[in-house]
């Protein structure tokens, strides 16, 4: 198999667990495209990055050179036209990786915008300890709205019983033990909204305009799914006029190219983000909540495993 946009510590569990399982993998650092699908020459499977977007003329250029599935790295497949992709003889597949990783960067951030970490620690920093505003919140008084209630989604819903908090859902495919509710009653309802559904045509700005409207004043957004499910102007503008509380940002509409650079020195070519943070209640990190020892590892070995699967004729996509 060959591995594209290949980071050093994917590599190196790529040529640990690749001999395992008998896969000798070709690995390179750059992304996926037309320029290097010769790599994959003699190769029916490939493994993709998320950070970066298959073009459909990529794929076309791999199905020439006999590629048959591409295996993505991630759980989201929203960067690979899935489709075009099938019209070309190719199956696409994702990875299943320890939830855990996810829902645990999730209630930190739910915790820390509670607690005003952000301002908090600039000041103490500044060397400026006193208490001013800084009183918090605690999780067990408030509603938590989980929007997606798939492994990742559920996982939280089990930490935040944990807190005592009360929490609502909304999902198309309901599990037994969850008290779900329509989403414009899930906004309205929540003091806190967390976002951990799949990014297609139906969930693009799920979280719209009008929806944010709904929410109660003061309410906070968490988004550790993707960065499209969230009209982020609109959010920009809730947040900046004082309706909202707060946001924590592990994803955002537009990080592609920015996200996983180096930028220091370097303006940075996105006025949303630039405005989010300068926002004292706003947290932005760059795509990371998913990134754990547990949860890299599952992410190589279960491209390697979806990979002989195919092969087998269990054709997982």
């Amino acid at each position: 198999m060959t591995v594209y946009g290949c980071a050093p510590d994917e590599a190196l569990l790529f040529r640990e667990l690749a001999p395992r399982f008998g896969v000798k993998p070709t690995i390179t650092d750059a992304a996926v495209s037309e320029v290097n699908v010769g790599l994959a020459a003699g190769n029916r499977c490939v493994s993709v990055g998320h950070q970066a977007p298959v073009a459909n003329e990529t794929l076309r250029a791999l199905s020439r050179v006999g590629v048959a599935y591409v295996s993505t790295r991630s759980v989201g497949f929203d960067h690979i036209d899935v489709e075009y992709a099938r019209s070309v003889g190719i199956s696409v597949g994702n990875v299943a990786y320890s939830p855990d990783s996810v829902a645990d960067y999730t209630v930190m951030l739910m915790l820390m915008l509670l607690r005003d970490a952000k301002s908090v620690i600039r000041r103490a920093e500044e060397h400026d300890y006193r208490l001013n505003d800084v009183r918090g919140k605690e999780l067990r008084d408030l509603t938590v709205g989980v929007v997606g209630t798939g492994r990742i989604g559920a996982a939280v819903v089990g930490r935040l019983r944990g807190f005592g908090s009360r929490v609502v859902a909304h999902d198309s495919r309901p599990q037994d033990g969850i008290d779900y509710v329509e989403l414009d009653e899930l906004v309205r309802l929540s003091d806190i909204v967390t976002l951990h559904t799949p990014l297609n045509a139906g969930t693009h700005h799920l979280l719209d305009r009008r929806r944010l409207e709904l929410m109660k004043a003061g309410a906070f957004v968490v988004n550790t799914g993707r960065g499209p499910l969230l009209d982020t102007e609109a959010l920009v503008s809730a947040l900046e006029n004082g309706r909202l509380g707060g946001a924590a940002l592990d994803v955002l509409e537009g990080e592609e190219g920015i996200f996983y650079a180096d930028r220091r020195g370097k303006s940075v070519e996105s006025d949303l983000l630039v405005r989010l943070q300068k926002l004292p209640n706003v947290l932005v990190s760059p795509h990371t909540a998913y990134y754990t020892d547990h949860a890299l590892s599952d992410t190589v070995e279960n491209s390697i495993i979806n990979c002989l699967r195919f092969e087998s004729g269990k054709r997982h996509g």
